[in-house]
């Protein structure tokens, strides 16, 4: 068994100096702890993998598609492979919890 402490995983991932820190990865699950700056912009690009994105902490509002939606603490997001998806208007520094099904980069040769 595997078990993470957020907070343990928040001083990781401000330690590494990356916004993403990926904490877990199976063949069916990969998760990580992403984090953005007020006033950033989000450069993900879309992944090949479905996602679900959890908010622990900030505030912000996400782009799926051509849908915004603002996020809170406990927002849950599910963006599906191969949509365009990104954070902004970040008022407060944001963190999520990222969870990949299949692992991140499982799909990425089937384009």
């Amino acid at each position: 068994m595997d078990t993470f402490e957020l907070a343990d995983l928040m001083v990781q991932q401000r330690q590494s100096s990356k916004l993403y820190l990926e904490f877990l990865s199976v063949a069916a699950l990969s998760m990580g702890v992403y984090t953005l700056p007020a006033g950033s912009e989000d450069l993900q690009h879309p992944h090949t993998e479905d996602e679900i994105y959890y908010v622990t902490h900030g505030m912000a509002t996400i782009r799926v598609g051509d849908d915004d939606q603002p996020l809170v603490p406990g927002s849950i997001i599910y963006v599906p492979a191969r949509v365009d998806h990104r954070f902004h208007n970040i008022t407060e520094d944001l963190t999520v919890l990222v969870f990949f099904a299949p692992a991140e980069y499982t799909n990425k040769d089937a384009d």
